[in-house]
């Protein structure tokens, strides 16, 4: 079986050439599918389903998939160094949302202190400490 004979050797990705994120390019290329029926089917399936779940899906995928690689991988240490540059945007990622949680949290202090009831308005508007 022809579809089945390279699924070690290369990985889900999506596609570069895609016309609408190429997530269906990807999934077509991996399983060595038509594009054109791959596309129809998703489209019967945002039809029958009535969008949101096929489209949130869609868009899940297009995020947890790794865009295809700008040059075909030739050997095995290419392909490492690949996914390692993939995953550091994901570590990337979140060292933005740690920093996003810190300025949240301080946000968050920083209103408990200015709409509790001790916190006297019109000493600190007039000046006074």
């Amino acid at each position: 079986m022809k579809m089945f004979s390279n699924f070690g050797r290369r990985g889900l990705y999506r596609s570069r050439r895609g016309v609408l994120l190429g997530v269906c390019r990807g999934l077509a290329e991996y399983f060595d599918f038509s594009v054109t029926w791959v596309r129809i089917l998703t489209v019967v399936a945002f039809i029958f389903t009535g969008f949101w779940p096929v489209g949130v899906l869609y868009l899940i995928m297009a995020l947890v998939m790794k865009p295809a690689p700008a040059m075909p991988l030739q050997s095995e240490d290419e392909e490492e160094f690949y996914h390692s540059y993939a995953d550091s945007r994901k570590m990337a990622l979140g060292r933005l949302k740690r920093t996003y949680d810190t300025l949240e949290g301080r946000l968050r202090r920083l209103e408990d202190v200015v709409t509790s009831r001790d916190f006297d308005w019109d000493q600190r508007v007039q000046g006074r400490s």
